[in-house]
């Protein structure tokens, strides 16, 4: 089945944290922190300015996954975008966007990733981009963050 032929879904998932959002984008993007999608991988390869790239491996039930990217859109504190492709995602360019919206004192983070593959693997994303927003939660929670 060629690239284009396969099935695509999307999902969104939100978190609301009580600290600003420049201090959770900078956090997001910084791979030496914990909170960022990078921190604790096997090995990863981060250049986040826009059309810069990203790789990391994170070993994950006894598999090493590596996945890759290009940053296509930062703007500080409002909104990071970036492409992802992985096995997962059967070598299909697909996209993740979080955008960060004040609420009081806190901010909306919210996750959207489009252009997924719509099968049990693609799907899985959903617990993987959940398990980084807990992490990023638990990361800034003495900033005053919240699930």
């Amino acid at each position: 089945m060629a690239p284009r032929d396969i099935r695509t879904t999307e999902l969104t998932l939100t978190r609301t944290m009580a600290v600003k959002a420049a201090d959770i984008f900078d956090r997001w993007l910084d791979a030496t922190k914990p909170g960022s999608p990078w921190f604790g991988t096997k090995k990863a390869i981060v250049d986040p300015v826009v059309d810069g790239l990203f790789y990391h491996a994170m070993h994950f039930e006894g598999h090493d996954w590596a996945h890759y990217g290009r940053f296509i859109a930062l703007e500080h504190g409002r909104r990071i975008e970036h492409t992802w492709v992985s096995e997962a995602t059967k070598g299909l360019e697909s996209v993740v966007t979080l955008t960060f919206e004040a609420q009081g004192a806190g901010t909306l983070v919210t996750l959207h990733h489009r252009g997924i593959p719509d099968d049990e693997m693609g799907r899985r994303h959903r617990d993987g981009w959940g398990y980084c927003l807990d992490a990023l939660v638990q990361a800034l929670a003495g900033a005053g963050a919240k699930n």
